[in-house]
């Protein structure tokens, strides 16, 4: 035999197993009319979908959306600003300093400060039209002064009659019906009136301003008036 024939007998025997080979992929893939759809596999479906053959449902971009305009901070309001209130007026400053005008048992009446000590007059200390003090210096370290910067309170005296004098230093002194009031350094307690018609000049005051003339020391004669 011929080497061309024989080379004619093989490709025919290799085309005749090629078209058995065709009909049997043919049937087992169902291709005919009748057969029944094989199922895929899980992973077979993975492999069709890397290649976009079955894949998932293709996901909707959402259109891009304008970016919103910033919102401008209004500034705060800033309040009116309101005038000062009006301030009351100021209370005019009260005194601790107090006068008590009383009866005393063997003296009558007289004029006491608030811790109970006996007040005095001095007759060459001149009452008006203003009144003013003649006692300075060492007078007045041993009759001490009645000295306010205010008009003291008042108990049993009339408001009226209480004033205030300046003295030759400038500081205020009490008075009552212009007479300046002093007390006695050498008086030994409160309510003594020790300094009663000494030299003559220095008396006990009354409420009302005048002298008081009881209980006078031996020698010692009442003023006329």
């Amino acid at each position: 035999m011929s080497v061309i024939r024989r080379n004619r007998i093989a490709i025919g025997l290799a085309a005749g197993l090629a078209v058995v080979l065709g009909l049997g992929v043919w049937s087992a893939t169902g291709s005919g009319t009748n057969s029944k759809p094989v199922a895929q596999t899980q992973t077979d479906l993975g492999v069709l979908g890397d290649y976009g053959d079955v894949g998932q449902p293709p996901v909707l971009q959402e259109p891009a959306q304008a970016p919103e305009a910033p919102v401008q901070q209004q500034a705060p309001e800033v309040p009116a600003a309101q005038p000062p209130a009006a301030q009351p007026p100021a209370a005019a400053p009260v005194s601790t300093l107090k006068l008590v005008g009383k009866p005393v048992d063997k003296m009558g009446l007289v004029v006491q400060d608030g811790d109970g000590r006996t007040l005095y007059r001095f007759d060459k200390d001149t009452p008006k039209p203003e009144g003013k003090s003649n006692c300075n210096n060492q007078c007045a370290v041993t009759w001490p002064p009645l000295i306010a910067d205010t008009i003291p309170q008042v108990e049993g005296v009339d408001a009226k009659l209480v004033s205030l004098i300046t003295r030759a230093d400038g500081k205020k002194q009490v008075a009552i019906d212009g007479w300046a009031l002093y007390t006695y350094s050498q008086d030994p307690k409160p309510g003594a009136w020790k300094g009663q018609g000494v030299g003559g000049t220095w008396f006990v005051i009354q409420p009302d301003g005048k002298r008081n003339v009881e209980c006078l020391p031996p020698g010692v004669t009442a003023p006329a008036a």
